[in-house]
Parts: structure tokens; sequence; C-alpha cells
């Protein structure tokens, strides 16, 4: 009874149910423009009569995304350790973690554009495709890659306006990117004829275009929260240690996360292009799910981390129960709508009717998994609002370690066994980081550091 009056009186909190929605809205509404991108690729590329073209697609896009998710630290440990700063009222600290994460992003995304061609080489052995598929798919990630740096500095932009409490400019950010990826991809490939390659142009013109965006508005918090630019920090490695090991360890858990949609990618385009290519209509579904879920954790990361910063309990506490109740909600939905109408969905992305007949049986798993993975979205944003990521790594690490071998014995299955593997792997990550969670409210350690 105590704990539903506790959270009754913090649902009847209006104030946070406005802050909650100020940042959540303009989060749902950007990161809507993110999977629309991939739905509409698939579209343009489902519409030509080669599956070869839709399955390069999937492929160069699956690569080039595994590489830049694994470095989506540079959002994450942004936004913590920016909204610990306007808690605490530090300007100077603001500029600093903006200046190291800048630097941090644009270096790594240099040595990784070099890195990555023969991993992509690789990548294609594994699958061991037709000549067509082999020459299509390299030819779209070939161009793919070159946006890699805009997209790293982009992460860090977007994590910085979020911890500063500014999720409007985000929304520019994002949507404006996408927007032109999604008109010049059909301009480049269905009217221009371009292909694979217009749709690897489109995307690189796009992310560099959202770049320019980002920097144009740095002014706008810097103006609100006053404070210097102290560039000799940058030569000690004592202001760089919370910021380097923090990514590090969110950088494990987003290649560990990472390698799992890398492998259901994988193992899907071994059980041929029809396969791999129902499976990313339904990647795009979840997808979507995810990217407007996100919205409620990023107000968790951007509204917990500043109460964090301010040391108070009472906002941290009603923070998580008004974004929790409203993304559990949302979640609902999304698993109605996709039992009644996933077959429309599906419809939508391909009019090639042997992809079709493969992505109708998956339907169930799409309805599910907003259930199941909505709790591991709000449970990571409040862990990157603290900057605890060593939780985070390691609760992957193990929900990971669990579910491989689950997805060699279920292989029979084909793919309902890879579908089946990757639903626990989803499961197990919620109930990890929720038991890990319990234990550290138990011990009342959310808000422990010094200013």
């Amino acid at each position: 009874m105590q704990l539903l009056n506790q959270f009754l009186n913090s649902w009847k909190d209006i104030t946070t149910h406005k802050k909650v929605w100020a940042l959540t809205l303009p989060m749902i509404l950007s990161n809507l423009s993110v999977p629309l991108v991939s739905l509409v690729d698939t579209m343009v590329m489902g519409r030509l009569p080669e599956a070869h073209n839709l399955a390069a697609v999937t492929v160069g896009s699956t690569s080039y995304l595994f590489i830049a998710g694994c470095l989506s630290f540079f959002r994450m440990g942004t936004i913590g350790f920016t909204a610990q700063a306007v808690g605490r009222q530090q300007g100077s600290a603001l500029r600093q973690i903006l200046m190291q994460s800048l630097l941090l992003a644009l270096s790594l995304s240099i040595l990784l554009i070099f890195l990555a061609i023969p991993f992509y080489q690789l990548t294609l052995y594994w699958i061991q495709p037709n000549q067509e598929f082999h020459e299509a798919a390299q030819q779209f990630f070939n161009w793919r890659i070159l946006g890699l740096p805009a997209a790293l500095l982009n992460y860090t932009l977007v994590g910085w306006y979020l911890g500063s409490q500014n999720a409007r400019i985000p929304l520019i950010i994002l949507i404006t990117t996408n927007i032109i990826n999604m008109v010049l991809s059909v301009w480049f490939v269905l009217y221009l004829d371009k292909g694979v390659i217009g749709a690897g142009q489109a995307a690189v013109i796009a992310e560099w275009s959202g770049c320019l965006i980002g920097f144009c508005f740095i002014y706008v918090p810097l103006k609100k929260y006053v404070g210097q630019w102290f560039l000799s920090t940058l030569k000690h490695w004592s202001t760089w240690k919370a910021l380097l090991t923090v990514n590090r360890d969110i950088f494990i858990r987003s290649l560990t996360l990472q390698g799992v949609f890398f492998l259901l990618m994988i193992q899907g385009a071994r059980l041929g292009e029809e396969t791999v290519s129902a499976n990313i209509i339904i990647i795009n579904g979840l997808t979507i799910t995810a990217y407007i879920l996100d919205g409620f954790a990023h107000a968790i990361e951007a509204l917990c981390g500043k109460a964090i910063g301010e040391k108070d309990k009472l906002a941290l506490k009603t923070t998580l129960i008004v974004a929790c109740g409203w993304a559990l909600l949302a979640s609902l939905l999304f698993a109605i709508n996709f039992l009644q109408f996933g077959h429309y969905f599906i419809n939508l992305q391909t009019t090639i009717v042997s992809i079709r007949e493969q992505a109708y049986p998956l339907i169930p798993y799409l309805a599910i998994l907003p259930l199941i993975a909505v709790w591991s979205y709000l449970l990571d944003g409040l862990f990157i609002s603290a900057t605890r990521a060593k939780e985070m790594r390691n609760s992957m690490l193990l929900a990971f370690i669990i579910s491989l071998p689950l997805g060699f014995i279920l292989q029979p299955l084909a793919n309902n066994g890879l579908w089946i593997t990757f639903l626990t792997f989803m499961a197990l990550r919620s109930i990890i980081l929720g038991y890990i969670s319990w234990k550290i409210t138990k011990q009342n350690q959310w808000i422990n550091q010094e200013a």
C-alpha cells in the first residue's frame, strides 16, 4: 500500500509530467525520423525488381550501423556528465565536456574509416553472397562509411544538447538530417537510377548536413550557463579519466548489443536473401518502437542526471515513475497495433511476394518485443544519467553469454530459432539491469558522488 501511495503521489505531479514531455515529445519526433530513413530505403530498394539490391543495402546498412552503434557512447557518455554539470550550475565543466567529446569523436572516426573496409570484407566473406549481391553491397558500404565522422560528431552534439536540457536543437538536427536522407534516397535511386550507390550517397550528404546544423546552435546553451574555455585542461590525464572510463564501459556494452544485431543479420543472410530481407523488415518495426520509447529514456537521462547533480532524491524518484508509466502505456499500444496491422506494415515495405511470405510469420515476435525491451531502454537511461556505465556493461555481457549457447541449440528451428534467442536476450537485459537497479536503490546509492 505504501508503494502504491508513493506511485500515485508521484504520478499526480503535473510539473514532472510537463518536464518529461518537454524532453520526450521533441525526441520522439526526431527519433521517428531515424527509423523512417531505414524504412524509406527498404521501400525504395524493395521496389527494384532484383532482391539482391534490398539485401545489399540491408547488409551494408547493418554493417555500418554496427560500427556507428558501437560508438553511441559519445551520446550516452556526454549526456550524463553534461546533465550533472547543469545540475551543479558549472558552465566551465559544460564547455570542457563538449571539447573533450568532440575531439575524441573526430579522432576515433578517422581511424575507424581505415579499419572498416577490411572488417566489411570479412563480413561479406562470412555471408558468401553471389557476385551481384557482393558487388552491390561493397559499392553501398564504400560510400556509406564516409559519413562516419559526421555521425559521431552528431552523437556528441545531440548528447550535449540533451544534457543541457534542450531537446529542440536535437530535433532540428535529426529531422533535417533524415528528411534530406529520405528525399535524396528517393531522388537518386528511383529517378536518377543510381541504385545502391545513390542510397549510400544520400546518407553521406544528409549526415554531414546535420553535423553543420548542430555546430550552428552551440551558442544557445552556452549563453544560459556562463563559464570559461580552459584549453589547458585538455593536456592533463586527470581531466579525461572519468569521461574515458565511462565511454570505455559503454563502448563494450554497445559493442555487445550491436554484435547481437549483427549476428541476427548474418545468420539470416546465411538462410537466404528473402530471409534476411524479411528480418530487416521486422527489425525496422522494432527500431521504430525503440526510437519512440527511447524518447522517454532520453527524458530520464537528462532529468535524472540533473537531479543527481542537484542531489534531489525526490525529483529522481518522481521522474522515473512518470517516464516509466508513459513508456509502458506506449509499449502496450505498439504490441496491440502490430498484432492487428502487422501485415499492412510488411506490405508497405516491399512488393516482393517471397519476402512478404517470409515476414508474415514473424509478426508475433514484433508484437511482443516492445513489452520486453521497454524496460531495458528505461533502465539504460537511469544508469546513463548516473554515469554508472560499469553496471550497464556487466549486465549486457551477462545477457549475451547466457543467450549465445541458446542460439546454437535452437539452430534446427532456422529463423524462428534466431528470433526466440533474440527475445530471450532482450528479456535478460531487462531482468539483470532491473536486479542491479533494485540493489542500488535498496542501498540508497544513486546519489552519492560529491559535486
